[in-house]
């Protein structure tokens, strides 16, 4: 069970049982109207002090799971960017060594470990690509553009994994392919 339920629950009945015995207390000493304000007042601090001690346990929890959600999003983050950064290595120098590809079967474990479902998915699919650019060392330049394409499509699914607020993702899809079209020299 919840750390927080058992906390609420042992609270409630203590509340509980210290209403009914200082309302017992507040009956039994009608005739003394000084003892009935101080036992409202017992009874007021109480009920303060069980809400704000509710609240501060929540506000603990939500402060909690912030800061995770923000270490996560640096981690994820950087991870996504040195992943860019090696790409576009690969795609200036048109070349891909076997270092370059030890160093991306250690980025795939990375991004393994923290990426969701849908990034993990066009992952793979960018994974294959670069597989068969590599076949042979030298990358084209067509083979680079098809590079550049499978990178935007996982960028798509990077951005929503990493900002997760996106609601026209198709939309969005489109803009960050019509964005990175390669440009090309007149010749």
């Amino acid at each position: 069970m919840n750390k927080s339920l058992k906390y609420l629950i042992i609270s409630t009945i203590t509340f509980t049982f210290g209403y009914f015995f200082l309302r017992t207390a507040y009956y039994s000493s009608q005739e003394n109207p000084f003892a009935n304000e101080i036992i409202l007042i017992i009874l007021g601090t109480i009920a303060t002090i069980a809400i704000t001690a509710a609240l501060l346990n929540k506000q603990s929890e939500v402060e909690l799971e912030k800061e995770q959600n923000v270490k996560l999003f640096d981690i994820k983050s950087s991870l996504y960017f040195e992943l860019i950064d090696f790409i576009e290595e690969i795609i200036v120098h048109r070349k891909i060594s076997k270092k370059d590809l030890i160093r991306l079967d250690f980025l795939t474990h990375k991004i393994s470990v923290i990426a969701n479902k849908e990034v993990l998915k066009e992952y793979a699919n960018f994974i294959m690509l670069l597989k068969k650019v590599s076949s042979d060392i030298d990358v084209t330049r067509s083979e680079s553009i098809e590079l550049s394409i499978q990178l935007n499509q996982l960028c798509s699914k990077i951005r929503y994994d990493l900002i997760n607020k996106e609601k026209h993702v198709s939309d969005l899809k489109n803009l960050i392919f019509i964005n990175s079209l390669p440009i090309k020299k007149k010749e």
